[in-house]
């Protein structure tokens, strides 16, 4: 009988043996989410466990969240809780999950920079797509010992930003963001476009200037150099830019769509009718396109442009006064015509 029995001890414990092994297996070891894509969890700083608990329950299954809560319990998750955008893929086990978050693994996230007017809007866009918020942003590109510790001031830091995409953690702080900045516009101002802005006598931030002017002129980049070769003309004779764009800047009336005289005598020394030289920063973070036209400018002898008179967005470009003012005329007949104020 003995044996009998034995036998029956070992079947049992191999019975329970393996219903734990299962057991395990199905709380830690499968999949998490009941998504069959890839879903995306933001954990901020003012996270608790129970909050992390509750953005991750809509996309688990009931023994999945039931796991993961055991790890964090006998691990001490709560204390030691990791901010940031964790990618949760279909057949992640839930382990696996855990793992990520308890060792801060997050996935980064591919960020633009747009190519906006103002400061604020930019602080804006980052705030919707980063953990830091807008206004901690805006408030560091105001800051002018801020700007300094990136070579820039407050009118000139835009050309730090070079718009692209890069992948960035959710979670970075303003200061590593404005770091990896740094490093891209380093990375970007290669030793052939710096050999060209010298040979220009500009420095890459007035480059930066200039494009953002012309940005602001046309959308079309095959007359991007065009533009910029006139402007730069201009500059080289001491010759004011005469720039619409920078009067709406200086107004900060983007919408203009017709500016009159009185407004060309806006006090602002952004306004370039009635300074010369470049004004004091970027009117917008500058394309690559319009950085590329003012550095691959097309040599040529004009010194006036005026907008076409068809509103394709092109331009007119004149020699001397007499045929500008002529082609001027065809532009104001054209907005009477319209009846655009």
């Amino acid at each position: 009988m003995k044996p009998l029995k034995s036998r029956y001890y070992l079947y049992t414990a191999g019975t329970c043996l393996l219903l734990i092994i299962g057991l395990l297996y199905y709380y830690f070891f499968t999949g998490f989410s009941s998504a069959t894509v890839t879903r995306y969890v933001f954990i901020d700083d003012d996270d608790t466990a129970d909050s992390v608990y509750a953005k991750l329950e809509p996309i688990s299954s009931s023994h999945s969240i039931t796991g993961l809560r055991t790890l964090a319990r006998h691990s001490g998750y709560s204390g030691n809780i990791r901010t940031g955008r964790y990618a949760i893929a279909p057949g992640d086990m839930v382990f696996t999950v855990f793992r990520h978050l308890r060792n801060g693994q997050q996935t980064p996230l591919s960020l633009t920079i747009p190519e906006v007017r103002t400061m604020e809007r930019l602080a804006g866009v980052l705030g919707k797509k980063l953990m830091i918020d807008s206004t901690t942003i805006a408030t560091a590109l105001k800051d002018s010992v801020f700007c300094a510790e990136y070579g820039h001031d407050t009118a000139t830091i835009a050309a730090l930003f070079i718009p692209n995409t890069y992948d960035i953690y959710w979670n970075i702080t303003v200061e590593k963001l404005m770091e990896r900045m740094e490093k891209e516009n380093s990375r970007f101002w290669n030793d052939e476009r710096n050999a060209k802005a010298k040979r220009m006598g500009l420095t890459p931030t007035e480059v930066c200037t200039l494009a953002s002017i012309i940005d602001e002129e046309t959308a079309n980049n095959g007359e991007k150099p065009m533009i910029a070769g006139m402007y730069y003309n201009r500059l080289k004779t001491d010759m004011p830019l005469q720039a619409d764009p920078t009067v709406k800047f200086a107004l900060k009336d983007f919408a203009l769509r017709r500016i009159y005289h009185k407004q060309l005598m806006t006090d602002s020394p952004y306004n370039t009718y009635i300074n010369t030289g470049l004004p004091p920063g970027p009117i917008k973070i500058a394309s690559i396109a319009g950085i590329d036209a003012v550095l691959n400018h097309v040599d040529h002898d004009y010194l006036y442009m005026c907008a076409k008179e068809d509103f394709s967005g092109t331009h007119n470009f004149a020699r001397t006064y007499e045929e500008h003012l002529r082609n001027a005329a065809k532009y104001t007949n054209a907005l009477n015509e319209r009846g655009i104020k």
